[in-house]
């Protein structure tokens, strides 16, 4: 959909995607690398801002970051996972909400961190931090990329969402 139903839809869109970290814990960001080799990278870091952008703490990315210097075109995908939500739309025939949506836009260059995105990134992993894995993976949060969508695409059930989107 086009850069203006993006505007449009977007605190719908930032909503599936906040359900789709919560249910999952990640959103998966689909690169190209130099010869057109797809490659999925699961992040657990990503943030939504108000307008059609956000970002994401680039950390254990080694694939992600090469595709990003030769093309830096993505797709962000985000599936609200719940076995509730599912059940029950299965059960009723069809979805309250959209179940999930793709997000077609740019990663910037690598960047340090701003403190606004370093307290954010805390919020999130404060109560994982507490375990030894939790400190091991989520700590040492430096550096982010800028991502900046103009499209969107949702996941489409067409039967069971005909009033959704």
């Amino acid at each position: 959909m086009t850069n203006e139903s993006i505007i449009r839809q977007w605190p719908e869109i930032r909503r599936v995607v906040e359900l789709g970290q919560r249910s999952s814990l990640y959103c998966s960001i689909g690169t190209v690398d130099r010869d057109g080799v797809p490659n999925v990278t699961p992040i657990g870091t990503v943030f939504l801002n108000s307008t059609p952008g956000g970002f994401f703490f680039d950390r254990y990315t080694s694939a992600l970051a090469a595709n990003l210097e030769s093309n830096n075109r993505i797709c962000l995908l985000a599936v609200d996972s719940r076995k509730t939500f599912w059940l029950r739309s299965l059960v009723l025939g069809r979805f309250s909400s959209p179940p999930g949506v793709r997000l077609y836009g740019t990663a910037g260059p690598l960047r340090a961190a701003t403190e606004d995105e370093l307290q954010r990134i805390e919020a999130r992993v404060q109560t994982v931090k507490r375990l030894k894995g939790g400190r091991l993976l989520w700590s040492s949060f430096t550096h982010v990329r800028d991502l900046s969508f103009s499209s969107f695409r949702p996941v489409s059930y067409p039967i069971m969402m005909e009033e959704l989107w």
